[in-house]
């Protein structure tokens, strides 16, 4: 009996893709798909790779940018100060 011919073509759960679509890049920074792409129209994420009609976010491009964002570094004191008694 032949395997049907997806059989072997699907990756493993494990394998992180590495091409997220808008939707996905949105939710893998934390953001809404509308936030996204005023981030995306701004600088503060990337521009989307082409692959024939599809638009594909490098999910590393999108690390790069994500560790780029400002951080509200007073938040980082705020829990030692509230430990003091």
């Amino acid at each position: 009996m032949d395997q049907p011919k997806h059989i072997g073509k699907i990756p493993p759960l494990s394998l992180t893709p590495r091409g997220l679509c808008r939707v996905q890049a949105a939710s893998y920074v934390g953001v809404s798909p509308s936030l996204f792409d005023e981030m995306v129209r701004d600088g503060r994420m990337p521009q989307p790779k082409r692959i024939n009609a599809r638009k594909v976010f490098d999910i590393r491009k999108l690390d790069l940018a994500f560790d780029a964002l400002p951080g509200d570094e007073s938040d980082l004191k705020t829990w030692d100060v509230d430990l003091k008694v």
